[in-house]
């Protein structure tokens, strides 16, 4: 399975109620459809899945699967601290269609997990017990677990375990995993503000929150790598340095959703405890997104 090119883990819609919006669902996958996206991540931590419930996260699998293009490939975020209801959301997935299942590190209790032994067996122990392969999912900023490199490359000797979503932004440790995980694993990022250079040294594609936003210029950065147009890359790269990181590291969720607000996307309210950005930060999103439109 070849999961090349760039996913975005698709925000959450809600309404002013809190509930999910289903008609703004459809909405903004409609609109992704029509684009060189590669697939969704549906329930991914750009989806404020750490805030729904297991009837929310069926619900949204539901919704994406009905909606999206057939040539789109849908992966779950799946990932939460126990195997075993890690497993259960990755076969409701895989009973859906999805193909794939993106799984975070646990993290929880940083004292008995942050070691490459104990995320070894969580991982080893999901992909032994569910129906589709799986993706690591590494997001140290968040998690405060950093899965080492040597790991991953362990783990990738496993059938189930195809691919790894890098989203530290070393482009050192994802060069590390290119050399000396096993043939055919592959190396995806998370993070927009180096995607040029990473796609460069040999990742294969990306999951990018930023893509909610403004799917076409991170397209256009791996159209331009797929010609082998490194400067064409790193002009694109350029031009969205700024939006990247404002809608990731500075304001996150609720910056992002104001971003898709403003691009014809549906971004809407976040989920308490975030809260809408304010006016300062949506004027200074509003300027960075300015020539990003689409």
């Amino acid at each position: 399975m070849k999961l090349h090119g760039i996913f975005p883990p698709i925000a959450t819609p809600f309404n002013r109620d809190g509930e999910i919006y289903e008609a703004k669902v459809e909405h903004n996958i409609a609109k992704w459809n029509r684009t060189g996206l590669a697939g969704y991540v549906v329930c991914g931590s750009t989806g404020e899945s750490v805030y729904l419930t297991v009837e929310e996260k069926r619900r949204m699998f539901e919704l994406v699967a009905q909606h999206a293009a057939p040539e789109k490939l849908l992966m779950a975020g799946t990932g939460v601290e126990s195997v075993r209801e890690t497993v259960m959301l990755t076969n409701l997935a895989a009973e859906m269609g999805y193909k794939a299942a993106m799984v975070r590190t646990p993290h929880y209790y940083k004292n008995l997990v942050n070691n490459g032994a104990a995320q070894a067996l969580y991982f080893r122990s999901v992909a032994d017990q569910v129906k589709i392969p799986i993706m690591i999912y590494n997001w140290p900023q968040a998690t405060g677990v950093d899965i080492p490199a040597e790991t991953v490359s362990a783990l990738s000797e496993h059938l189930n375990i195809i691919a790894i979503k890098e989203s530290s932004g070393n482009i050192e440790k994802v060069m590390q995993m290119i050399r000396e995980t096993k043939p055919g694993f592959q190396v995806l990022v998370g993070s927009a503000p180096t995607l040029a250079p990473s796609l460069a040294v040999g990742a294969v594609g990306a999951v990018l929150a930023y893509a909610n936003a403004a799917p076409y210029s991170v397209i256009a950065i791996w159209e331009a790598h797929r010609q082998r147009e490194f400067d064409a890359a790193m002009d694109w790269q350029r031009r969205i340095a700024r939006a990247a990181v404002l809608v990731t590291t500075k304001y996150g969720i609720p910056g992002l959703k104001h971003a898709m607000d403003l691009n014809g996307y549906y971004g809407g309210p976040v989920r308490l405890p975030l809260t809408a950005p304010g006016p300062e930060a949506r004027r200074e999103i509003e300027e960075a997104f300015a020539e990003l439109k689409g």
